[in-house]
Formats: structure tokens, C-alpha cells, sequence
């Protein structure tokens, strides 16, 4: 089995102002595609591996073999990551969560205040390149930051919202204005499909 690009459920240019379609289109068709391609080549003739899901690949990244670990955490990961990125954000999106999301953040955080500006400085404190995430560990919600292109599925977390702070994802737009990025990333969080997967991880936990 070869993994693929998954398509954006939305046009390049749909999270205008707020994410540039240029970006988009660079992040998406080169280093998304990137990732792909290169976990593919990894895993090239290794069956056992390849023809696991992605989420099961890494879910199970000790099994890997020391010689692909390490491609299949940067890549898998990286493929990972994106897949869930592209579909945590939407035109005219953000506002609040609703529903069991809400309530569990309330539970967790305090509020939903509380969660943007731990969520934001978390994002803002990445060194580098990584991502941000808020998980759910142990049938509770945490944010978990993450350097690189590592997944949160390797530590046994469900990703369920996930911030990408390497400078690919802002560059164009921001240059080196974190910040500002984040800020505006807000405004295109795609809180039904949060919700959604807060939903399936309760309920497979």
C-alpha cells in the first residue's frame, strides 16, 4: 500500500485573510507531498509496515526497525500531522467549540479563554520547528507541544487540534511573526471536526 496525499477539503485560497492561498499551496502539494513520498520510499518493500494506517504506524513505532525509525518518525509523522491540520481548519470557521468539547475544556482548563492563551503560548514557546497540540491522554485533554515532525499517536495521545509552527506554514505571509500567525489561525479553527474527534477518542477510549 502507498500512502497519498489526501486533498484539501477546501480551495487554496478559502482561508483568506487569515492563511494566504500561496502557503496553502506550497505547504500542501510540496512538503505534505514531501512527507508522503519520502515515508513511502522508507517503507518501499517492507509489507508488514506499509500496509498499516498511518495512525497504526506510528501508534506502534517501537515495532519499526532502528534503520526506519527514524524516516518513519519525521515522515509518517509529518503526513500525520498535515492530514489532521488541513481538516482542523475551514472557511468561516472559528468561534467557539459547542457541546461535549466545550464542557470538557471548561473541565480542563477552566475556560475556554484559559485554553487559548495556555494553547498560545504553548505555540509560542515551540524553539524551532514543531507543533502544538491539544490531545486527548488518558480520557482527559491536554496541550502538548512537540518538536519537529513528531506525532502525539507515538505516545499513546489521540491529536485532536493541532497548530503548525514551523516556519513553512507562516513564512510567506508573517516572516517572523509568530504571533501574528497564531493570532490569525484562530479565526479558521475548524471546531466541528475537533469536536469530532473528541467524540470518536471518548468514545474508543
Amino acid at each position: 500500500m502507498s500512502y497519498t496525499l489526501p486533498a484539501l477539503p477546501y480551495p487554496y485560497e478559502a482561508l483568506e485573510p487569515h492563511l494566504d492561498a500561496e502557503t496553502m499551496k506550497i505547504h500542501h502539494t510540496k512538503h505534505h507531498q514531501t512527507y508522503v513520498d519520502k515515508l513511502n520510499a522508507a517503507l518501499e518493500g517492507h509489507e508488514e509496515f506499509s500496509s498499516k494506517s498511518v495512525e497504526d504506524l506510528l501508534g506502534s513505532i517501537s515495532t519499526v526497525p532502528d534503520v526506519m525509525q527514524t524516516a518513519v518518525r519525521n515522515h509518517g509523522g509529518g503526513h500525520s500531522n498535515h492530514s489532521i491540520f488541513w481538516q482542523n481548519m475551514a472557511a468561516g470557521a472559528g468561534g467557539d467549540p459547542a457541546d461535549n468539547l466545550a464542557g470538557a475544556i471548561d473541565t480542563s482548563f477552566g475556560n475556554l479563554s484559559s485554553f487559548r492563551e495556555k494553547f498560545t503560548a504553548t505555540a509560542l514557546g515551540v524553539f524551532g520547528s514543531g507543533w502544538a497540540w491539544l490531545v486527548l491522554a488518558d480520557g482527559k485533554l491536554e496541550i502538548a507541544p512537540r518538536p519537529n515532525q513528531d506525532s502525539p499517536l507515538m505516545d499513546g495521545m489521540i491529536p485532536l487540534l493541532g497548530l503548525d509552527v514551523w516556519e513553512h506554514a507562516y513564512y510567506l505571509k508573517y516572516q517572523n511573526r509568530r504571533p501574528e500567525y497564531v493570532k490569525a489561525w484562530w479565526n479558521v479553527v475548524n471546531w466541528k471536526d475537533v469536536s469530532e474527534r473528541y467524540a470518536r477518542g471518548v468514545k474508543g477510549a
